[in-house]
């Protein structure tokens, strides 16, 4: 690991603790936020410790970060490739019964947050295709039809804005779905959205399974 790596896991190690003091003092009996950190980055760093989560890292980036190259958004992420960049993506299941309303059965949610490489081409169709034989093809293939949720539906059952979407902390638990050419990416560290706009979250492939526990599928057209 770079000199560089290990100083930013050692400022998120202090994000934590920060973020651990600043809930030892607030006051137990004021507002209903009071079990939140101050920032994003060390509320989203506290629920990564406390799952078990050790090899992540969290970076801001210029506010123009979104018109850059790919290769220059790589360059100041330090990301392995242009390759190892991702997105989270909300879709909304248009065609669902009637009775399927929120993400209570993650294998008939109503809502799924789908993570894939901006370089990558996503399939809505294999999603489709993979939430039909996980329900054994028990529900008819019309009942799937996978759409981006228009934003402000994204950002109610997130909490996050638009290009800030991560799979940490959301408010709603919705059911995630990971691109299996991610789960395959060599080093298996990647970077995706980190709760703000400019914010990006690294995260150890391996250490994200385990906390998302996503179905991994090859939803890139691949």
């Amino acid at each position: 690991m770079s000199e560089l790596a290990e100083l930013e896991r050692l400022q998120t190690q202090i994000l934590h603790r920060i973020a651990k003091l600043e809930l030892s003092i607030l006051p137990s009996n004021n507002s209903p936020n009071k079990d939140l950190p101050t920032t994003t980055e060390a509320r989203l760093s506290a629920l990564l410790f406390d799952a078990g989560v050790k090899d992540f890292s969290f970076k801001r980036v210029p506010s123009d970060y979104y018109d850059w190259s790919f290769e220059a958004r790589r360059d100041i992420l330090g990301a392995a490739s242009i390759h190892h960049l991702c997105k989270s993506i909300v879709l909304v299941n248009t065609q669902a019964a009637s009775n399927i309303t929120d993400c209570s059965d993650p294998q008939n949610s109503k809502y799924y947050v789908v993570v894939v490489q901006y370089t990558a081409r996503f399939s809505a169709e294999n999603v489709k295709n993979f939430l039909y034989s996980l329900n054994n093809g028990k529900i008819p293939k019309k009942r799937f039809n996978l759409r981006l949720a228009p934003e402000e539906i994204s950002h109610n059952l997130t909490g996050f804005e638009h290009n800030g979407v991560t799979c940490v902390g959301m408010k709603t638990d919705i059911p995630v779905i990971l691109d299996e050419a991610i789960a395959k990416l060599n080093p298996d560290f990647f970077w995706l959205g980190g709760g703000e706009i400019d914010l990006k979250l690294g995260i150890r492939t391996s250490e994200f399974i385990n906390f998302a526990k996503p179905f991994i599928v090859n939803c890139s057209g691949s």
